[in-house]
C-alpha cells in the first residue's frame, strides 16, 4: 500500500452559495465579531467550539472542556455574534426547527478552516456547537486505522458503513478511505452532504461534492439525481430515516459503492438500528437487503492516546459480511454476531477487545483507558495476558 509522504490538502472552501464559494476561494470572505472564537479555537488545537449564553466560550481540547479566558456570553451579545452568520435559508430552518447546520470558514493566518456548525436553542436563548474540521485527510496510518478498511474501498458495489456517536471520528475516517480511492483508481466519487465537510483535491478521480440546501433542495432529489451523475461510489451521509436508508441500498443494489454513517453503539447493533428505521413488517426484506449488499459495518469510539504528538485514536470493531454473518443476519440470530466477529479474525474482523489489546500493545493507550471503554472487561483482562477468547464451536 502506498502512500505519499504528506496527505492530500484539502480545499478548505464554504460552499452556503456561489457567492461566498467565490469569496472564500478568494479570501475575501466578510470577517465577523464570532470569528475570534473560531480562530481562538483554531490557535488552540481544539476540535469543537461550544457557545452557551451565561458561559464563557468553552473549546474542546484533547478531549476536555476548556472555558475562553474572557466574560460569560449574555444574550444581547449572543445575538449579534450568531445571526450574522446565517443565510436566508438557514435563518428560516433555525426559527422553525429550533436548530440549524451549516458549515462556515474562517481565515487564520492565512489559512482557511472549515467548520460544521449546529446553531440550536435552548431554554429559548441562542447558542452554537462548531466541530473543527482537517485541513488534510489522513491516511489510514496517519489515523492509526486496521489495514482492513483498504479492502473495504476495493469493492465494485454494495455499502459500507460507520457506526458511532458523535464526536467519534466516522466523518475522518470516511474521508480517509474515499481519499485512499482517490489515490488507487480511476473512478468518479459524488458526495451528498449536509453540510460538506472534507473538500476532496482530485487525484486521479473525478469528484463531485454536493451540499442539500445549497447545490440541490433536499436529499431525495440529491439521490434521483444521482442516478443519473454516472457515480461509482456515492458517500450518502447520515443513515438518519427510512427513506435516506431505502434508497441508499437501492444504489448499492444497482452497481454503486455507497458509503454512509449511523448512530450506533457496536457493528452489532447496527443491524437493530438499521431495522428500527422500518416498521416491523418489512423486517425480513431489510435484513435481506443488508445481507446481501453490506459489505462491512466499522464501530469506532476516539479514545485519548499517550503517546507523544498524537491526540486520540479510534477503537474500531470490524464486521465484514461474510457466509457466516450473512447466514447469522436471515436466521434472525444477531445475539450470535458478536461471538461470529470474534472468530472472524482471519477474514479481517475484529472486536473492541481485540482492538483495545492492540493499542495497548502499540503503546498509543494505557491500560485505565481500555478498561473504561471495554465492553467487557474481562475478555480485555484475559486477552492481555494471552488467553484466547475465541470459541470456535459456539456457533
Amino acid at each position: 500500500m502506498s502512500h505519499s509522504s504528506e496527505p492530500p490538502r484539502a480545499t478548505n472552501t464554504q460552499a452556503s452559495s456561489p457567492d461566498d464559494l467565490a469569496a472564500s476561494l478568494l479570501g475575501t470572505k466578510q470577517e465577523l465579531e464570532v470569528d475570534k472564537m473560531f480562530k481562538a479555537c483554531v490557535k488552540l488545537e481544539g476540535s469543537d467550539l461550544h457557545l452557551k449564553v451565561g458561559t464563557p466560550p468553552i473549546v474542546r481540547v484533547k478531549g476536555d472542556l476548556k472555558p475562553l479566558n474572557r466574560p460569560p456570553i449574555e444574550v444581547e451579545e449572543m445575538v449579534r455574534l450568531l445571526i450574522p452568520m446565517l443565510n436566508e435559508r438557514n435563518r428560516r430552518i433555525f426559527e422553525e426547527e429550533g436548530g440549524a447546520d451549516f458549515s462556515y470558514t474562517v481565515n487564520v493566518e492565512g489559512e482557511n478552516w472549515r467548520f460544521r456548525v449546529n446553531m440550536l436553542k435552548q431554554l429559548g436563548r441562542p447558542g452554537l456547537v462548531a466541530r473543527r474540521i482537517n485541513n488534510f485527510i489522513p491516511n489510514f496510518e496517519g489515523l492509526f486505522l486496521p489495514p482492513v478498511l483498504e479492502e473495504l474501498c476495493k469493492y465494485d458495489q454494495g455499502m459500507v458503513l460507520l457506526a458511532g456517536v458523535t464526536g467519534s471520528g466516522k466523518s475522518t475516517t470516511i474521508a480517509s478511505m474515499l481519499n485512499w480511492v482517490n489515490r488507487n483508481y480511476r473512478k468518479h466519487i459524488l458526495t451528498l452532504e449536509d453540510p460538506i465537510e472534507f473538500v476532496y483535491t482530485e487525484d486521479k478521480c473525478l469528484i463531485n461534492q454536493r451540499e442539500v440546501g445549497s447545490d440541490v433542495k433536499d436529499f431525495s432529489i440529491a439521490m434521483k439525481h444521482a442516478v443519473r451523475e454516472d457515480p461509482d461510489i456515492i458517500l450518502v451521509g447520515e443513515m438518519r430515516d427510512e427513506e435516506t436508508f431505502m434508497t441508499a441500498i437501492h444504489a448499492a443494489e444497482t452497481g454503486h459503492l455507497v458509503f454512509g454513517t449511523i448512530h450506533a453503539s457496536s457493528a452489532p447493533s447496527t443491524i437493530g438500528r438499521i431495522l428500527d428505521l422500518f416498521p416491523e413488517e418489512l423486517h425480513k426484506a431489510i435484513r435481506n437487503a443488508i445481507a446481501f449488499n453490506m459489505k462491512g459495518i466499522v464501530a469506532q469510539k476516539l479514545l485519548r492516546s499517550i503517546r507523544q504528538g498524537v491526540s486520540r485514536v479510534p477503537t474500531c470493531e470490524i464486521m465484514t459480511f461474510t457466509p457466516m454473518i450473512r447466514k447469522l443476519l436471515l436466521e434472525e440470530k444477531d445475539q450470535k454476531l458478536a461471538d461470529a466477529i470474534r472468530i472472524g479474525a482471519a477474514e479481517g474482523m475484529q472486536d473492541f477487545t481485540m482492538s483495545l489489546k492492540q493499542l495497548i500493545d502499540d503503546g498509543l493507550i494505557d491500560r485505565p483507558t481500555a478498561f473504561e471503554v471495554a465492553p467487557n472487561p474481562e475478555a480485555l483482562k484475559m486477552a492481555l495476558k494471552g488467553i484466547n477468547v475465541s470459541q470456535p464451536g459456539i456457533i
